[in-house]
C-alpha cells in the first residue's frame, strides 16, 4: 500500500468518527465501561495472587534436632537435608536462638521464660524452605525419617488448608477474568458492529463505484482502532488514580501484617499496555467482522 492512500484512510477514519457522534459515543462508551470493571477486577484478582505468594513463600518446615546430637551429628544432619529433593535452603538455628525468639513474640509474658536461659529445654532446630511452597508436605515427610530428628512442624493440618484455599482462589479468579473477557468482547464488538451496520449504505455505494475490499475495509479498520484506545484511555486513568492512593492507605494499613500491595510503577504501566492492547484488539475484530458480512459477494 502507498504511503499517500495509506495516510487516506486514516483522514477517513477520523472523519468518520467525527460524522458519526452518537454512534462514536455509544461504541467508545462499551468500550469504557467494560475495560473499567475488566481492570478493575484484575487489579484486586493480580494483588490476591501477590498476597497468596506472600503467604505460601512464609511457610517453612522446622527441623527439631535432638538435644542428645552432638556437632558432628548436626553438620551430619544438615547435610541429609540438603541432600532431599525439593530443599530451597538450610538455616540452623541455636537453642540459644530459638529461646530469644520465644521470649520477643511472647512480649511482657516472655519474662518468665527468662529462668530457662541458664537451663535452655529447647532444641536446636533446622529451618527449612521449599523451592516449591506446595512440596513442603512431602518434604516434611522424608525429614522425619532422618537420624537425630525429634520432630518436624510446618502448621500441619493449617497448611494443607491453606494451599487448598489458594489454588481454588486462583481458579475462580482465573475463570471470573475469562469469563469478564469474553464478556467485554462480547458487548464491545456488537456496539461496533452496530455502528458499522448504520452505514451499510456508504459500503454499498463504495462497492458500485469499484473499490476494492482492501480499500473499504482499512477506514473501518483503522476507526475500529481509535474506538477502541479511545474507550481504553478513562478506565485507565480512573484505575491508575484510585491505584495510586489505594498503594499508600493500604500498604501503611497492612504493613504491620507483612502484606504489601503491588508496587504502582511497574504494575499500572503493564496493565495501562493491557488495556489499550484489550481496547484496540476488540475494536478491530469488532470493525472487521462487520465489515465483512457487507464485502461478500
Amino acid at each position: 500500500m502507498k504511503a499517500r492512500t495509506f495516510r487516506r484512510h486514516i483522514r477517513e477514519s477520523f472523519k468518520s468518527i467525527a460524522r458519526n457522534g452518537w454512534m462514536t459515543f455509544a461504541s467508545v462508551s462499551a468500550v469504557t465501561v467494560t475495560l473499567l470493571l475488566v481492570g478493575v477486577f484484575f487489579v484486586i484478582m493480580m494483588n490476591l495472587n501477590k498476597v497468596a505468594t506472600t503467604i505460601e513463600e512464609d511457610v517453612e518446615i522446622r527441623v527439631h534436632v535432638d538435644a542428645a546430637a552432638n556437632d558432628k551429628d548436626k553438620e551430619v544432619l544438615e547435610q541429609q537435608i540438603n541432600q532431599v529433593s525439593g530443599i530451597k535452603n538450610v538455616t540452623f538455628s541455636p537453642k540459644e536462638k530459638e529461646l530469644e525468639n520465644l521470649i520477643a513474640s511472647l512480649g511482657d509474658q516472655g519474662e518468665a521464660f527468662q529462668l530457662f536461659e541458664q537451663d535452655n529445654p529447647l532444641n536446636d532446630v533446622f529451618v527449612v524452605k521449599t523451592k516449591n511452597p506446595t512440596d513442603t508436605m512431602n518434604v516434611a515427610k522424608k525429614l522425619e525419617k532422618l537420624n537425630y530428628v525429634t520432630t518436624v512442624k510446618y502448621g500441619q493440618g493449617t497448611v494443607e488448608k491453606l494451599f487448598s484455599f489458594i489454588k481454588i482462589s486462583r481458579n475462580v479468579g482465573l475463570v471470573l477474568i475469562v469469563g469478564l473477557l469474553f464478556t467485554a468482547m462480547f458487548l464491545i464488538s456488537n456496539t461496533i458492529k452496530i455502528t458499522i451496520m448504520a452505514r451499510k449504505r456508504e459500503i454499498e455505494i463504495m462497492r458500485l463505484v469499484g473499490a476494492t475490499n482492501g480499500f473499504i475495509r482499512w477506514p473501518f479498520f483503522l476507526e475500529g482502532l481509535w474506538l477502541g484506545v479511545l474507550g481504553a484511555i478513562i478506565p485507565i486513568a480512573v484505575v491508575s488514580t484510585a491505584y495510586y492512593y489505594a498503594v499508600d492507605f493500604l500498604n501503611e494499613k497492612l504493613k504491620d501484617h507483612f502484606i504489601t500491595l503491588l508496587e504502582f510503577n511497574p504494575f499500572v504501566y503493564q496493565l495501562s499496555a493491557i488495556l489499550i492492547i484489550m481496547g484496540a484488539a476488540i475494536g478491530i475484530w469488532g470493525s472487521l467482522m462487520s465489515v465483512r458480512k457487507f464485502l461478500k459477494v
